[in-house]
């Protein structure tokens, strides 16, 4: 799946939803979030940011959100907790890219 957001935030948020929400009805899914410059023909949408999005998502697994350096960066102060995995060689890009777990942010409260 392949979906637009107005700005980085709400994506990431949006895939930390979707994952248990999606995963209480059995499906198992798993997200790339990056932002950037996309090219809209008729119905289809292409660009770098298109395409390091979806060799982000192929990075992560079953039930695992990562993002780009750049939308970990447009997020300050959202309260997302942002884990490095490091530099990533991604399939098509000339250079590695910093990637990043995300996953929302806890309380700290224990019960």
């Amino acid at each position: 799946m392949f979906a637009l957001f107005d700005g980085p935030t709400k994506a990431a948020r949006c895939a930390l939803d979707l994952v248990p929400a999606l995963a209480a009805r059995g499906i198992t899914i798993r997200a790339g979030v990056h932002t950037g410059e996309c090219e809209r023909r008729g119905d289809e949408w292409s660009g770098m940011a298109v395409h390091t999005g979806a060799r982000i998502g192929a990075l992560a697994g079953a039930g695992e959100v990562l993002a780009s350096r750049t939308v970990r960066d447009l997020s300050a102060g959202s309260g997302l907790v942002f884990e490095s995995l490091g530099p990533q060689n991604l399939k098509g890009l000339p250079e590695a890219v910093d990637v990043y777990r995300i996953t929302a942010p806890t309380s700290g409260l224990t019960p």
